[in-house]
């Protein structure tokens, strides 16, 4: 069927666009002899997993167990989680996932440590641990070099866990007011994250991982150093109205949400039938990525959501309601792709104005 003949709201997912999008970060990589390693906490559907890794990445990127558990079930074998795993409940689940695929996961403290030594105990493989430095984001991470020497000791000494290597994730680079300013912020965390790397060598346990992340220094083509040896690119696949306000267009997005005007309530007020629910109420505020409202009409210029109830869009824009009638569809662009896709059960692949698949979204909800 035609696209607008689906039911609404519907995850949009344009073929062409998301090809392009994904042969582009590829040839990135290569260029830059690093390897990728996508995030697909931004689609979080195994079958565009598996085509990442078909066109060569080596292996993938989740936040979750739970979603490392869905990938694998679905044929993914090589699965980092980019995330600080604590409680011996998900540990024992990573441990079972050990016997079958190739995971790791990130540390940033001792009592991690302690815990997973303990539940690997007999494993027939050892813990396979990154730490994660932090690299001005404000989250997660090792800050001091104190803290992150004493986390390798403890980690020197344990039988079942074994170091693999250092992560970093410059998402400030978000903030960044420019360009120039976006540029600055990754060579510094690119620098810290690799004076890490060679604390870690001079204490005689040599990365074999040196990862870093963040969409908008790779899609704006900066060149990586050399002592990297991955990236782990997420929203590039896809793209969103935040992405497409750092290079400048939109016509990388691959993603929308279809969704019918309901209501004409006034000369310039338009209802449609998706709301937070659907597209989420997330804007961004500050530096190159910021956004108008809480989504853009992909068909109309400069026309954009004022707000959003549960499962109610506002626009109020009279030109735009003097175009388009009840009973007629838009598209929205997202602000931030990554959450909108965890909303939806499906989404449907489009190509030349047909659905041409409908892909279920595999890991939504999987939060633990």
């Amino acid at each position: 069927m035609k696209y607008f003949e689906l039911d609404t709201p519907a995850l949009l997912i344009d073929r062409k666009i998301m090809m392009d999008n994904l042969s582009f970060m590829q040839n990135y990589a290569n260029e830059n002899k690093v390897k990728l390693r996508p995030h697909t906490k931004t689609h979080k559907m195994p079958k565009l997993a598996r085509l990442q890794e078909e066109l060569g990445a080596v292996g993938i990127t989740v936040a979750k167990v739970g979603e490392a558990e869905v990938m694998a079930k679905n044929g993914l074998r090589d699965i980092f989680i980019a995330n600080e795993i604590v409680g011996k409940p998900k540990i024992e689940r990573i441990r079972k996932l050990s016997e079958t695929i190739d995971i790791s996961f990130g540390i940033d403290n001792t009592y991690q440590v302690r815990e997973i030594e303990e539940v690997f105990n007999g494993a027939e493989k050892k813990a396979q641990v990154l730490i994660e430095i932090e690299v001005g984001e404000e989250r997660s991470g090792i800050i001091e070099e104190s803290d992150f020497r004493t986390l390798l000791e403890v980690v020197k000494g344990c039988e079942n866990v074994e170091f693999r290597g250092v992560f970093s994730h410059d998402g400030h680079s978000y903030k960044a007011e420019n360009i120039d300013e976006c540029k600055a912020l990754f060579i510094e965390s690119v620098k810290r994250t690799l004076d890490f790397a060679k604390i870690a060598e001079e204490m005689e346990l040599k990365p074999k991982v040196v990862s870093i992340g963040s969409t908008p220094p790779f899609m704006l083509n900066f060149e990586i150093p050399e002592g990297i040896t991955e990236i782990r690119p997420g929203t590039y696949i896809l793209m969103d109205s935040s992405q497409a306000n750092v290079i400048g267009t939109y016509d990388r997005c691959a993603a929308s949400v279809l969704t019918t005007i309901i209501s004409k309530p006034t000369k310039e007020r338009v209802i449609t039938d998706v709301g937070a629910k659907g597209i989420t109420a997330q804007s961004r505020s500050k530096g190159h990525t910021t956004t108008k409202g809480f989504g853009r009409i992909k068909e109309f210029e400069d026309v954009y959501i004022h707000g959003v109830f549960d499962e109610h869009a506002i626009i109020y824009n009279e030109d735009f309601s003097n175009q388009i009638n009840v009973g007629d569809k838009v598209q929205i662009i997202p602000n931030h792709i990554c959450p909108v896709c965890n909303l939806h059960e499906k989404a449907y692949l489009i190509s030349e104005g047909e659905v041409v698949e409908e892909l279920p979204v595999d890991c939504k909800g999987k939060l633990q």
